[in-house]
């Protein structure tokens, strides 16, 4: 098997300590019992599939990072696994030296990550996960990142639809210019997810036909 020939032996050599585990029932019995940072995760699992693992570890373990690993490599793929919960989506094969950055960086992101916030809403520094006032975490794809980062450098004032769609490089126009709905739609999926992993509203105020606020100490 590819995973006990390569990638268990490479990640070994890098010096991280692997677990490797077929199943997403194995999975469910080893957390409670063993400390784990980081699951790297298949979407074609025998007992289940790698988006609802995602979703269920995303709900009991905010800050477990998940990184999908597979060879579903469509778009629709991608951006349901990184809606769900995913911090990381690689397609294979994919080099052991990339697979290995991408874990040591998802370290770095998840050591820097507060546990819980007493004075309102936080932004990771590098805008890939958003943190509630409860210390619950919702993982952010690249345009809500963008327009996330948007809106918390100007917080607690109005950002225009223009300067927040200029934000999302290459998806914010098209020929007939700015296209406004793009950014509702947008929005309003952001802060339905951060509801559902957060059980919190994402305090983002939409001032009609200018732009949105967000009030993160609210």
């Amino acid at each position: 098997m590819l995973r006990d020939r390569v990638l268990v032996p490479g990640l070994r050599r890098h010096g991280l300590e692997i677990h490797p585990l077929r199943t997403a029932a194995a999975l469910r019995a080893l957390l409670p019992q063993t400390p784990v940072d980081i699951v790297v995760l298949d979407i074609g699992l025998p007992d289940s599939d790698g988006f609802t693992v995602t979703q269920s570890l995303q709900a009991a373990h905010p800050g477990l990072g998940i990184v999908i690993l597979t060879g579903r490599g469509e778009s629709p793929d991608r951006l349901r696994g990184l809606s769900g919960g995913a911090d990381a989506y690689l397609v294979k094969p994919v080099e052991i030296d990339i697979l290995a950055a991408t874990i040591f960086s998802l370290a770095r992101r998840l050591t820097r990550a507060p546990q819980a916030v007493e004075d309102g809403w936080q932004l990771q520094p590098d805008g890939w996960c958003v943190f509630a006032p409860n210390g619950k975490s919702t993982a952010l794809t690249g345009s809500e990142r963008h327009v996330l980062q948007a809106l918390w450098s100007q917080r607690d004032r109005l950002v225009t639809r223009e300067a927040l769609l200029d934000s999302v490089p290459g998806r914010a126009r098209d020929e007939s210019g700015i296209d406004p709905h793009r950014l509702d739609v947008l929005l309003h999926r952001l802060r339905r997810k951060v509801l559902d992993r957060t059980g919190l509203a994402l305090p983002i105020d939409a001032v009609r036909g200018e732009g949105y606020v967000l009030r993160p100490g609210s």
